[in-house]
């Protein structure tokens, strides 16, 4: 007897085809990015560190002994101490579940507006267009900075507010062309007229067609955004506008009694700035590869434009092959 031949479904193929793309842009990733591995290690450290902040700390993040105040590092405290004899190393690591919540949280919301604007400005065109991107060339006018400490006073100190005033801050900015020069680009492709020509929903277009081919666009400024989100932050703690005394916020530690006590205890500015830059350094590489592997416009990108020229030149040469 014949064997009957298994019919796959479409939902099938594609969720093979996406788990074919994940793993391509993991093997493509380890061999021809490793600072984006170590970046991507650093981020996996930050990520584990947050998460397990209670099991990995000795102490807890406001313990004071004053008996212990500022001890080099040792046996007893691998850091050292600080002004009020707490242990640095436990603080770093809670200062890392800090960075988390603040850099996972402000690259959401950024990413959720700045894509938000950028689809209705590309999709929509004209007019509509016209308003919005003079709105966010007047946005951008104001010192990101100047702009942050005066919101920041307003709404006063606190993680939560830190998060919202730099999410939507940055949501605002000009990260919404590169969402709108991507939406343009795709309007002038074949299909997507096709599928206004035959009148689908605007709703419909923007989530079958528009979403998913900005989608590489998408993951990157997320993970650049990350790293900037969590430098912000430290400059807002570092000023007196952030994240206040005593939650164990990097930039807060470089401040106050960490500047007053940097000649006679410079342990206690060192650390949690290597950490600061580490953390930040490793989100940037893993970004820069990112980038390089996604970003259709880039050679050997994978996009999902950059898989339909390598399909097309695939048929050309095949065809070439046949007629010879």
């Amino acid at each position: 007897m014949a064997e009957t031949p298994t019919v796959i479904s479409a939902e099938t193929r594609e969720e093979r085809k996406r788990h074919h793309f994940l793993v391509e842009l993991l093997i493509r990733l380890v061999r021809e990015k490793p600072l984006g591995v170590v970046g991507g290690v650093i981020v996996l450290v930050l990520l584990f560190t947050g998460i397990f902040a209670n099991a990995l700390a000795l102490y807890g993040f406001n313990d004071i002994y004053l008996a212990e105040r500022l001890l080099p590092p040792s046996g007893a405290h691998i850091l050292g101490t600080d002004n009020l004899g707490r242990d640095l190393l436990s603080r770093i690591i809670y200062g890392a579940r800090i960075s988390m919540f603040v850099g996972l949280g402000v690259a959401l919301i950024e990413i959720t507006l700045n894509t938000l604007i950028g689809m209705v400005s590309g999709y929509l065109g004209g007019k509509v267009d016209l308003i919005i991107q003079r709105f966010v060339d007047a946005w951008m006018c104001f010192p990101r900075l100047v702009l942050l400490l005066t919101i920041m006073t307003i709404v006063g100190p606190g993680i939560v507010q830190v998060i919202f005033v730099l999410g939507i801050v940055g949501g605002l900015g000009g990260a919404t062309r590169v969402k709108r020069s991507a939406v343009i680009g795709i309007k002038e492709n074949l299909y997507f007229e096709a599928a206004r020509a035959i009148g689908t929903p605007a709703t419909r277009i923007i989530m079958r067609h528009v979403l998913p081919n900005i989608m590489p666009v998408i993951i990157i400024t997320f993970t650049m955004n990350v790293g900037q989100a969590i430098i912000s932050e430290a400059t807002l703690s570092f000023l007196g506008f952030g994240i206040p005394p005593p939650v164990p916020s990097w930039g807060g530690m470089l401040s106050g009694p960490g500047r007053q006590f940097m000649l006679l205890a410079p342990w206690m500015v060192m650390w949690p700035g290597l950490a600061l830059a580490l953390v930040v350094y490793g989100i940037n590489m893993l970004g820069d590869a990112m980038r390089d592997l996604l970003d259709p416009r880039l050679r050997g990108g994978l996009g999902r434009y950059a898989g339909m020229e390598k399909t097309r030149a695939k048929r050309a040469t095949k065809a070439g092959v046949a007629a010879v």
